[in-house]
């Protein structure tokens, strides 16, 4: 019985297109994540687990920034806009250098609703 984990060896155009995947959440939100997630799910395993990844952390962007709406009336949520754009640009950043050497990238504070 073989226990060692399976290692995903992407090729360049996955790797390019898992890049292209996180970036694409830094301007289109979710949508880049779910088309690569719903076209490339049984053809790479590869794309398939980054795009669920992106998609998992902008749904999680989305639903901070919507709590931050609420909370604007209260003044409080307007901090948050900014804080929120930054983290998502930071790490959406982070997690394309990462994809484009290959790696597979998992985003802190995410919510994991897309298994």
């Amino acid at each position: 019985m073989n226990t060692e984990l399976e290692v995903i060896v992407p090729s360049n155009d996955e790797k390019n297109i898992a890049t292209v995947t996180h970036l694409g959440g830094t301007v289109f939100s979710f949508l880049p994540a779910l088309i690569v997630w719903i076209l490339k799910k049984d053809d790479s395993a590869y794309l398939s687990d980054q795009a669920k990844e992106a998609l998992n952390f902008q749904i999680t962007v989305l639903l901070a920034y919507i709590a931050a709406g609420v909370l604007s009336w209260i003044l409080i949520g307007l901090l948050f806009f900014p804080i929120i754009w930054i983290v998502n640009i930071v790490f959406c950043i982070i997690a394309a250098i990462a994809t484009s050497k290959g790696e597979t990238y998992r985003y802190p504070l995410c919510l994991r609703l897309i298994n």
